[in-house]
């Protein structure tokens, strides 16, 4: 089984340690791959999309042509796993800024999102929240965050902020405005793992 993290830009590292360390947890033989060119996303049992720059990642996901086998992925029902641009490359809908900038988003989640709802760089912080998956709260890490602001009725929400939607879930897409990586916490990152578990 392979686990495929997109590699092009971004927060990358921490999410590779985190699936490890998760594995390991469950005793679960899989291996994390980075996806830096197209051709490895279909080996991929379940993928993630980390933190980043959003129109940057748009950008290269295109050009390398992974895009297309991530929205083949998902059609497919493999799991994937967006966290902060992630989100906002997961979504139908982007905001002005994103209309701006001409970002491709992916499509694959019923959501509109606003790209910087939680403010720039210096607005970062952290805060316990209550996550519909989970039995206590997780404490969220916020850089630069983006929000959800609306979603189809497919899409289920699991954590709200501030009257945005910063965890959502459609089938076998999550997508959350905070990162799961850069805490201790494996239980959101067990739980994709079970995603991948279930469809494999």
């Amino acid at each position: 089984m392979k686990i495929g993290v997109i590699a092009i830009q971004g927060a990358v590292s921490e999410h590779i340690d985190a699936l490890k360390r998760a594995l390991k947890e469950r005793g679960i033989s899989a291996e994390v791959v980075t996806v830096k060119h197209k051709g490895v996303i279909p080996e991929c049992s379940g993928i993630v999309i980390p933190g980043g720059e959003s129109t940057t990642l748009c950008r290269l996901l295109a050009r390398e042509g992974i895009a297309e086998e991530i929205k083949d992925a998902a059609g497919r029902g493999v799991p994937i796993l967006g966290t902060c641009a992630g989100l906002i490359v997961l979504a139908k809908e982007g905001d002005e800024q994103v209309e701006k900038t001409s970002q491709e988003l992916l499509g694959i989640m019923d959501t509109r999102v606003n790209r910087n709802a939680f403010g720039r760089q210096r607005d970062s912080f952290e805060a316990e929240l209550e996550v519909e998956i989970l039995d206590s709260p997780f404490t969220g890490v916020f850089i630069r965050a983006p929000g959800i602001v609306s979603c189809g009725p497919g899409v289920r929400v699991l954590s709200r902020l501030d009257d945005l939607i910063i965890a959502a879930e459609q089938g076998n897409v999550l997508a959350l405005a905070f990162h799961p990586e850069l805490t201790e916490d494996l239980r959101i990152h067990q739980y994709f793992l079970d995603k991948i578990l279930k469809n494999a």
